[in-house]
């Protein structure tokens, strides 16, 4: 029988792309929703997703939504990093109590914040978690108590990543909400940090597609296992705007400053923009996750070429027009899953 996985936040960027991955990987796909009429139709094209109803706060919910799963793909957040504070503990809490109940492996996606200054540049899996975010110790203690559950018995893989891109579900990411804007043809381009600064980037069906991967290996992996995901390291981090004007054959498109001064301004009465300047630091240096560990494991990861990736990217969001995307970027993209390579 097939392995069943039970998403939740399969709406959002990383649980959609997982919902695809693990389908065609052979798994049963299930997704939990507090309206799962109205998820279902936003997900129309994912028509094998078994979608059953409840809260991510409510973990009777959550519980009754694992029976016979055997993995909970942890990908749910707040909206516009609305309340995390009182939102991302108890929720993680939820997850594990599920997955202790139902014998379940948690995969859960990693983020940068975890990090202070004083592990940049370069961030390896032993590197030390000291953050100077609110956000970032939110992190730090989600992971925290996902290790302690894996000495509990319930096995945990994390797949750590810079800043998603790629989906047609935006949710809380720079590309859809800060670099353009979803539905519109791209005139310009925003860039929040300086144009010499490295900055990560992780394709979401890559990402995906490489932690499919890894769930097909799960006899050779830890109790509490974390690997680190390259994506695409920008050198210069500026590549990216280049990459969008680029593929919206718009190469004089000018490339604005974020205007922080207003974010700052604004902060105390706009709970969106006050979460976005608290990341403002990830910007202000590089910082790249070291996937030696990663590469090492599965021998090839998977990487779609950046032109390809930005190009889907730009189109899932509806800043193209038909006949921007090339015909065959899909086969190219589908290709660098099936085979990988090394980045």
């Amino acid at each position: 029988m097939a392995s069943t996985a039970l998403i939740i936040g399969a709406t959002g960027g990383f649980g959609s792309e997982m919902a695809l991955a693990l389908r065609n990987h052979g798994w049963q796909v299930r997704a939990m929703h507090r309206k799962p009429k109205a998820a279902a139709r936003q997900l129309a094209d994912m028509p094998f997703i078994d979608w059953v109803k409840g809260d991510a706060m409510n973990a009777a919910d959550v519980k009754a939504a694992a029976v016979n799963a055997d993995l909970i793909v942890h990908a749910v957040n707040p909206p516009g990093y609305r309340n995390w504070a009182g939102t991302v503990v108890p929720m993680i809490d939820n997850t594990i109590a599920a997955a202790k109940a139902n014998g379940a492996r948690i995969l859960f996606p990693g983020t940068v914040y975890n990090f202070g200054p004083d592990a940049f540049p370069l961030l390896a899996e032993t590197s030390p978690q000291n953050p100077k975010t609110r956000k970032g110790k939110l992190r730090v203690e989600m992971e925290r108590r996902l290790r302690a559950a894996s000495g509990e018995g319930v096995p945990v893989l994390i797949l750590r990543a810079g800043d998603f891109f790629g989906s047609r579900y935006a949710g809380n990411n720079w590309f859809a909400q800060g670099l353009v804007k979803p539905g519109k043809p791209v005139r310009a381009v925003t860039y929040p940090g300086p144009h010499k600064i490295g900055h990560a980037w992780a394709y979401l069906p890559d990402m995906a597609e490489t932690a499919a991967r890894l769930l097909g290996r799960t006899g050779e992996l830890q109790a509490f296992e974390v690997f680190h995901f390259g994506g695409h390291w920008l050198e210069h981090g500026i590549e990216m705007a280049d990459a969008i004007r680029a593929a919206a054959r718009r190469p004089d498109a000018p490339i604005r400053k974020l205007p922080w001064f207003a974010l700052t301004l604004l902060s105390p009465f706009v709970e969106t923009f006050r979460e976005m300047r608290e990341m403002r630091y990830l910007w202000k240096k590089p910082v790249r996750l070291d996937d030696t560990k990663l590469a090492a494991f599965l021998g090839a990861v998977p990487h779609t070429p950046l032109d390809i990736a930005v190009r889907q990217s730009l189109a899932a969001l509806g800043c193209l027009g038909a006949g921007d995307l090339n015909p065959e970027d899909e086969t190219l993209s589908l290709t660098s899953l099936t085979e990988g390579t090394i980045q």
